[in-house]
């Protein structure tokens, strides 16, 4: 696309279409877990912005954020269990959604459908098909809609990829990730009735009907196929995205992947060890590796390597002998000796930045416009389907379709539970 014509389509009408530029802005915030309560945190550090409601099908989950609120800012939010409640109270001009994965979609495109502008938690979707939808919705409905890979919005990978951007190491030909998250054994929880404070229909929503046991609700439904995505979906997003933002790569050609539930032998379904391999039309290549068993050394990195010579990022998340926790480090062509002033790491200005370009209706300022994580997501989706028929992978970019596989093609959508469906025409 031309830079005027980009340009020109990320304008979606004037701030005074909106609000104005000194206007609160008055946001909900769904799924109010652990991440969730860094989204009210981050919200209510930026700049004239309210929380009005909290929303959560888990009642405890709600009251506790709704203290938060009320002990930060002394107003109580309302709180609502039901999101597509929320979405019609018009004085609510924001929705920030950390739930679970199976409700990104579907959350997000009744929220732009309702004239609410998003943010929204990676990874972007369940599944594919709900991608381009929220990526459509966003279009259609004239939406600011921002992704929740937030080292997009930390200054020292911002730094680091100008760097990339700039030469430094000449054309990148391999990108190389390691993401060590160590992490225990969930053992076997039996099927049990969900605690009274949990509306089980809402938190299932669009996702498959079963019964409640504690290794879904809250948190562990990350390592079930119908919720979650594994490890590569939840922590292999950032990691990835990062590589393809430092490339400027669209979708890969092809996709292969290994991996396994080693060691444990419990009820989660998803691989804690993964390997996969990505390579773009220009035959470059992205190599990622998710491992939650911890190796003494190993790093949470990225390694890229271009004609000119190599740079290698260690970030402060976890694992190896270099990490300090919230510190971001730079090393090129070998060195020993990290590039100077690269700064910490830090995701407020994240929801900062989602701010200002709510109030500016400018998404090309956004850091992670939906687009962008849709293209880092759905390489993890197709990584993961790989894993799972156990082939190789090529895709087909025009037809947004597998080439010649009919079973990896029907991965790449399904069919909500009723009544969360989503609409017909997005």
């Amino acid at each position: 696309m031309q830079r005027r014509a980009f340009v020109a389509s990320s304008l979606i009408g004037t701030a005074a279409s909106w609000a104005g530029a000194n206007d609160r802005v008055r946001a909900a915030v769904a799924g109010v877990g652990g991440r969730g309560l860094d989204h009210v945190d981050n919200l209510l550090r930026a700049a004239n912005t309210e929380v009005a409601v909290v929303c959560d099908p888990d009642a405890a989950r709600m009251a506790k954020a709704a203290a938060r609120v009320q002990e930060k800012t002394g107003k109580r939010p309302l709180e609502v269990s039901d999101l597509r409640k929320v979405l019609e109270d018009k004085s609510i001009d924001a929705v920030s959604i950390a739930s679970c994965n199976h409700w990104h979609a579907l959350g997000t495109v009744l929220a732009c459908q309702a004239g609410k502008d998003v943010f929204v938690e990676k990874p972007l979707c369940h599944n594919f098909d709900e991608g381009r939808k929220m990526v459509a919705a966003a279009r259609r409905y004239n939406r600011v809609v921002q992704g929740g890979t937030q080292r997009r919005s930390s200054g020292g990978y911002r730094k680091a990829v100008e760097l990339l951007h700039a030469g430094v190491i000449g054309d990148i030909y391999l990108a190389r990730w390691t993401l060590i998250n160590p992490r225990e054994s969930i053992g076997h929880k039996p099927v049990s009735e969900p605690p009274a404070h949990l509306n089980w229909d809402l938190w299932l929503g669009p996702a498959p009907q079963q019964p409640h046991h504690a290794n879904l609700a809250h948190y562990n439904w990350h390592w079930f196929w119908d919720f979650g995505g594994g490890e590569m979906c939840n922590n292999g997003v950032h990691s990835y995205d990062i590589s393809r933002w430092a490339m400027r790569k669209g979708l890969p050609v092809r996709t292969s992947s290994t991996g396994g539930r080693f060691v444990w032998k419990d009820q989660g379904q998803t691989p804690n060890t993964q390997t996969a391999m990505w390579e773009f039309e220009d035959g470059t290549q992205i190599v990622g590796e998710v491992r939650n068993h911890h190796t003494p050394n190993d790093e949470r990195a990225w390694y890229f390597y271009g004609t000119k010579g190599a740079m290698h990022m260690v970030d402060g998340g976890a694992g190896g002998p270099d990490n300090v926790k919230g510190v971001f480090k730079v090393y090129l062509n070998g060195s020993k000796t990290p590039e100077p002033d690269m700064g910490r790491l830090d995701d407020i200005d994240h929801h900062a930045n989602f701010i200002e370009a709510v109030r500016s209706r400018n998404r090309g300022k956004l850091s992670d416009e939906v687009e962008e994580l849709h293209l880092s997501t759905a390489p993890c989706l197709f990584a993961n389907i790989a894993l799972r028929l156990g082939r190789e992978l090529r895709f087909d970019s025009m037809r947004q379709k597998f080439t010649g596989d009919a079973e990896a093609d029907r991965m790449l959508s399904r069919e909500n539970r009723k009544p969360y469906t989503m609409p017909d025409k997005v």
